[in-house]
């Protein structure tokens, strides 16, 4: 809802001098409606702060330019700028405003800055789409890519089909422009993608823009070896891709974990000549660091320089941490902090990892504790489970579920199943039967629970329980998820599955 709060606000500035700042261009104003005009959007123009820009509005409505959509739609746009579109709003579509003159143009210079805004505010920007029907305003063109990014930005799918309609009904679905943001609010959302590719599919002519939208929905979804076979015909069609592009394609691969295909992918940024940006570099880090060349990864990091941010060092502790080089990943961690790198949630995610894997439990502890301590950063629980699977895997199983047990959050069931493979690994049976159990009695549709249960009662030689909940999973029609798995083949990926006769 907008803010409600213009028809005070006219009251006031209806009675508010022209200050200082605007002084200057007053004398020459003499009536004239054109001099105003001009005076007006100069000033805006040069408008800086939020001060100046309600000097402005007194400044408009005291020559009466209220009802001019150049000086509204310029009012609209300044205050977009200065991230005050709510306040903009409040003065355009108050009751006391004259809205007869109202155009397209002033609309969208309102929905744009709504779209650059949060994803409360982008939901005000449909808000506004649909005002212009309210006002006997038709959209245009331009309207459409702004609307289309609201909707893809809150995931509202049916609504984005709804537009997607109105776009069909007004003539603009040849247009290149919503073509593309239509295949970008379609990829969105994992029910979309058919759609967003039918859109692509049907598109006269594509531009870059138009296979990143499509190639970079793919690779959001989890659909990457589509992205990648997507980005071999972009290559066919002899369209040069740019950098958005290649982090797409590049978080498609590290999805795969295919070195091989990054390197090719990296092999085509070098022989295209794409400059490297800041999320390309953190692309390929992130690729090689996951994708078993971790060196790779940090001569890349160490080449960026001033291009580093956080993610960029975050990517190379996740990297060492996965390869068990959890000391270096600390001394990385604490080179980060020196250089006055602030560390995020995220960034600790990947340390207490590290110290996970190599055994750091003493420094774990003490850089879990240093979060709130030291950093002022709240953990989530995905913090709490590397300190609980850090446990685990050091054979504290006992300590691991007293730390559960004092949890200021409820655990989740992710933190079970690790005590419970901890409890039948280190022989703690007993523990690992009462969380299993605890387990099946939250969440009794979840067939791990249940084969947890019966793996602790063979790790117990109690075969007649054993046999008990796999009957109990037969009785609710629950089967033992068989495993996948891929290999790559002259840079293809070929999914294996189990076939049963």
């Amino acid at each position: 809802m907008l803010v409600e709060v213009g028809a005070t606000r006219l009251r006031l500035f209806r009675a508010v001098n022209i200050s200082n700042w605007a002084a200057p261009a007053a004398g020459r104003i003499v009536g004239n409606e054109r001099e105003a005009e001009q005076s007006c959007l100069a000033l805006l123009q040069a408008c800086d702060s939020f001060s100046k820009l309600s000097q402005v509005q007194a400044r408009l409505l005291k020559f009466g330019l209220n009802n001019n959509p150049l000086v509204l739609t310029k009012f609209a746009g300044t205050s977009a700028d200065l991230k005050a579109i709510d306040y903009a709003s409040s003065f355009l579509f108050s009751p006391e405003s004259d809205t007869r003159l109202y155009d397209a143009f002033l609309f969208n210079t309102v929905i744009r800055g709504y779209a650059r805004g949060s994803i409360d505010s982008k939901a005000r920007a449909i808000h506004i789409y649909s005002l212009m029907f309210e006002y006997g305003v038709f959209p245009n063109k331009y309207t459409y890519p702004f609307v289309l990014k609201a909707c893809a930005a809150i995931q509202d799918l049916n609504l984005g089909k709804s537009v997607h309609g109105s776009v069909l009904k007004f003539g603009f679905d040849d247009d290149i422009h919503v073509q593309n943001t239509l295949v970008h609010m379609y990829c969105c959302d994992t029910h979309g993608i058919d759609s967003a590719r039918k859109v692509f599919d049907e598109m006269p002519k594509w531009d870059c823009v138009t296979w990143s939208a499509m190639i970079g929905g793919y690779a959001r979804l989890k659909m990457s070896a589509d992205a990648v076979q997507l980005f071999r015909e972009m290559q066919s069609h002899r369209v040069r891709p740019d950098e958005i592009t290649m982090v797409a394609v590049l978080s498609a691969c590290t999805d795969l974990g295919s070195l091989e295909l990054g390197i090719w992918v990296e092999s085509c940024i070098e022989e295209e000549m794409i400059q490297k940006n800041t999320e390309l570099y953190n692309a390929l880090i992130d690729m090689f660091a996951k994708c078993g060349d971790v060196d790779k990864a940090i001569v890349l990091f160490r080449s960026m320089d001033e291009k580093r941010s956080i993610i960029s060092w975050t990517s190379v502790i996740v990297g060492l941490a996965m390869h068990g080089r959890g000391t270096e990943a600390v001394a990385l961690f604490e080179e980060m902090v020196g250089s006055g790198v602030a560390p995020d949630g995220v960034v600790f995610i990947a340390l207490l990892s590290a110290c996970t894997h190599s055994g750091l439990v003493e420094q774990g502890r003490g850089y879990f504790q240093s979060m709130r301590a030291r950093y002022e950063i709240e953990p989530k629980i995905e913090h709490y489970g590397c300190i609980v699977d850090m446990l685990c895997r050091a054979g504290l199983v006992k300590e691991a579920f007293e730390f559960v047990q004092e949890m200021p959050i409820e655990p989740n069931p992710i933190i079970g199943r690790t005590l419970i493979n901890a409890c039948r690994a280190h022989g703690e049976l007993k523990l690992g039967e009462e969380i299993s159990a605890q387990l099946i009695r939250n969440d009794p549709l979840y067939e791990s629970n249940y084969v947890l249960l019966s793996d602790i009662y063979a790790k117990m030689s109690d075969w007649e329980k054993k046999i008990s909940v796999r009957e109990a999973m037969e009785m609710k029609g629950m089967k033992k998820i068989p495993g996948r798995s891929q290999i790559e083949l002259e840079n293809e990926i070929h999914k294996v599955v189990p076939h049963y006769l």
